[in-house]
């Protein structure tokens, strides 16, 4: 059985490097190279990877395209700021040739900075484990730019015991940042929907994130860091839905400069 190394990658020359070679092992490496202005795809062929270049908004485009350049049976992917040693190499390897399903879950331990954190992931914030290996064909994303929901026409084959490390912030400062860029697509997919939700449901969604993450999920044990993923996970509903409300409303002003009505209000008004 042939494994493919799948890597989508947008400007990540600083991280790329020690994530492939953790994939030399495998049959093939191929890298989609989205929206790349840095050194991406120069890292990525020096390496002896296949390189994808492209424009790729949605996480399901960047998957697809890869997929569709790599040749391997099984599909195993990490992202850039994730790495795999050659103990998870070998039982992917070991996984695969035995396997009597379709999709593997891999364990994920997240780092932020230098510091191990297992407790408190969750609430689109975080995860400890992932479904990344997979026979060709079997997985397949939503059209979403973040956090996709994930569909598998096969049957799962079990859970891995080696962990991809995951280099998932360098500090709280850059946990911020995250909560940024991960508010700013889920609230540009809110806004192609049309619907943001109201306030007072994306505020209760992120209490129960938080208490999740912080109580459910143990978050507490993890001291500063685990309140501070926690209260992320809590403000991510509201802020998306807040920001989305933004983007409507920049859109709304745009339409009427040009002297349309948005579709949504054409609708609704001939309805009423």
């Amino acid at each position: 059985m042939r494994i493919s190394a799948l890597v989508c990658a947008r400007n990540e020359e600083a991280r790329l490097a020690e994530c492939l070679r953790g994939l030399a092992a495998f049959d093939e490496v191929v890298v989609v190279a989205d929206r790349c202005t840095d050194r991406t795809a120069e890292i990525a062929r020096r390496f002896g990877a296949v390189v994808v270049e492209g424009i790729f908004p949605l996480e399901s485009q960047r998957k697809e395209a890869g997929l569709g350049a790599c040749s391997g049976d099984w599909v195993f992917e990490l992202d850039a700021d994730e790495h795999a040693d050659d103990t998870l190499v070998r039982e992917v390897r070991a996984a695969v040739a035995k396997a009597s399903g379709d999709w593997f879950r891999v364990p994920v331990d997240n780092y932020v900075g230098h510091k191990l954190v297992r407790r408190g992931w969750g609430g689109s914030f975080g995860t400890t484990s992932v479904a990344r290996l997979y026979r060709r064909g079997v997985k397949h994303w939503k059209p979403e730019r973040v956090h996709p929901g994930v569909v598998f026409d096969g049957a799962f084959a079990g859970e891995l015991a080696t962990p991809i490390r995951h280099l998932v912030d360098e500090d709280i400062g850059d946990m911020v940042d995250r909560l940024n860029r991960y508010t700013a697509l889920r609230a540009a997919d809110l806004a192609d929907k049309g619907d943001p939700g109201r306030l007072w449901d994306n505020v209760f969604r992120g209490f129960r994130r938080f208490w999740k993450c912080y109580v459910g999920r143990k978050g507490r044990t993890e001291g500063d860091l685990g309140f501070t993923i926690a209260l992320m996970a809590g403000l991510y509903p509201v802020i998306s839905h807040l920001r989305a409300k933004e983007i409507l409303e920049a859109r709304r002003g745009q339409a009427a400069q040009a002297g349309e009505r948005p579709a949504a209000e054409t609708v609704l008004q001939g309805v009423g």
